[in-house]
Parts: structure tokens; sequence; C-alpha cells
């Protein structure tokens, strides 16, 4: 179970910041909201995986090929750059924050994704296997690497946020209202296979994805980046399961950018950095599916 103080002590300490900051400067108008006709899921789960095609994925990922076929996969999704670490700062602030390699540590005092749903009433956690320990800050310990976590990497989101895996509830009730899962260096198929990867993540997020289906919430999987560093148009995998995802395929083109404004919009909130230029993806939940 995630400690209850845990998540309680992220809340006060992102209301103590928003209320220390100053005023920031007007962002530019941001394209209208994306239309969302369900109340917001009660839990998302965002799981990022690592430097995968998306057709051998789908190939070599039995898995997650069935995932797919139960939800709606993104057929025209992109990151942003390679290699992987501006990516997962761009899907969790909007911004790559000025980092174009991967390196540790990177040290922000932006807003995020998780600063602005406790701001709003809402709760975050991110997972990281292998974590050695809740709020470690360190930027290697086996197959852990920091460069995956991006909340480490803020100043706005504090570390009773950063949870390894081992914390996350069984009951899928107390989730907060939004997970990041990151696996090992290994299971986010950066080290290994797809198949070794897409086997592991039978074992460890069916079980959500099963009960999303029937309980107002979601899982996406994503990727952070296609393998090939000379692949510039970085198309990579991407899909959605739960209740109100009605299966198919998205296929206009998006990126991590749209997938945080995806995110934003179901809860109301400001769209951050980039996400503010885009639109969310458009039917991704909905109640009459």
């Amino acid at each position: 179970m995630i400690p209850r103080v845990a998540v309680a002590v992220f809340c006060l300490s992102a209301v103590l910041l928003l209320v220390g900051c100053s005023s920031a400067p007007a962002a530019p108008a941001a394209p209208a909201p994306t239309a969302v006709s369900a109340a917001p899921p009660d839990h998302v789960v965002v799981v990022i995986l690592e430097n995968k095609n998306e057709a051998d994925v789908f190939r070599e990922g039995p898995y997650l090929t069935s995932l797919a076929a139960s939800g709606t996969s993104l057929t025209d999704m992109h990151a942003e750059t390679h290699p992987s670490q501006p990516n997962y700062l761009a899907l969790f602030s909007g911004d790559t924050q000025g980092v174009s390699d991967d390196h540790c540590p990177v040290t922000s005092g932006a807003p995020t994704l998780a600063s602005e749903l406790v701001a709003a009433g809402y709760s975050f956690a991110g997972y990281s296997e292998d974590l050695p320990e809740a709020g470690y800050t360190g930027c290697r310990a086996g197959d852990y690497a920091r460069k995956h976590a991006p909340w480490t990497d803020f100043s706005t989101v504090p570390a009773a946020a950063n949870l390894p895996l081992s914390a996350m509830p069984a009951d899928h009730a107390s989730l907060p209202t939004v997970s990041f899962l990151i696996p090992n260096l290994c299971h986010d198929m950066h080290d290994c296979s797809v198949a070794e990867g897409d086997d592991w993540l039978r074992q460890n997020i069916d079980g959500y994805a099963r009960w999303a289906r029937t309980h107002n919430s979601l899982l996406i999987v994503t990727f952070d980046e296609s393998e090939s560093s000379n692949d510039r148009d970085n198309h990579i995998a991407t899909l959605a399961v739960g209740q109100h995802v009605t299966p198919g395929s998205y296929t206009r083109r998006t990126d991590h950018y749209g997938l945080l404004r995806t995110l934003e919009d179901l809860y109301g909130l400001p769209p951050l950095g980039n996400s503010a230029r885009t639109t969310g993806v458009t039917g991704l939940w909905r109640t009459d599916s």
C-alpha cells in the first residue's frame, strides 16, 4: 500500500511550494480543451518503456498486442527527440527543460503534471522498479536509473512521491489519482528484448489493466523514443485501456505533449509549456463506450 502519510506530505509540500512562488508570466493562449464526456478517471497509471520501434513492439510483444486490441492504439504517436531523458521531461512538464542528452542529476523548479494535480486537489506518485528506498535521489542503483524517473528532477515534487515499485498498492482503489510506473532497465526493454519486457508487463500490469476496464480507471503504455537515434520521425507505440476507452485506433499525429495535454484536460489543469500549443487525444475517454 502507498503510505497515506507520503501522499499527505506530497499534497502539503506542493501547496506550500505553490503559495511561495511568484506569479509566472502569462502563457500564450491555449487551444480549447479536448472534449471529455465522462467524469475524469479515478486512477491513471502511465507506464513508460524504452527505445523500441512500434513495428517491433507489436510483432514481438504478444501481451502488448492484446492490450492494444482491447483498447485504443495511437497509431501516429511520436517522441520529441533523441536520446531518452528529454522525452521524459517533455511528458512530465511540457518542456525538455533545456536538456538535450542523458545526464544526472537534472534539477528544475518548473511546474509539472504532479504539482498541478496536487494543487487541484488530486494526488500523484512515481513508482520505479529497483529504487532502493523511498525518496532516493541517486543517479543509479542496480537497474534503476534516475534519468527515467522525471519527477526526481523537480523541486516542485516532494521526495515523498518518489516510491519503489514495491510500494504500489495491491488494492488498485488505493492508488493516487495519477501514477507513473517505470520498470528497470531490463524490463523497460532498454537492456533486454521486447519479449522479456512484454512478459514482465503481463505479470505486473495485467491485474490493473483488467481492473481498470470495470472501475472508471485508465492505463496508458507508451515509449520514450524509437530505437534508432537516426530516426527523425521517432514513431513510438502507445496504447490506452480503461472502462471508458473505446477499442480502436487514434490516427491523428500526436506526441508526448499531446499525451500530457490529454491528462491535463481530463482533470481541468492549465496546460504546461508546449502542451499549451497542442490538443489532447480526442475521444480517448468517453461515457458512451
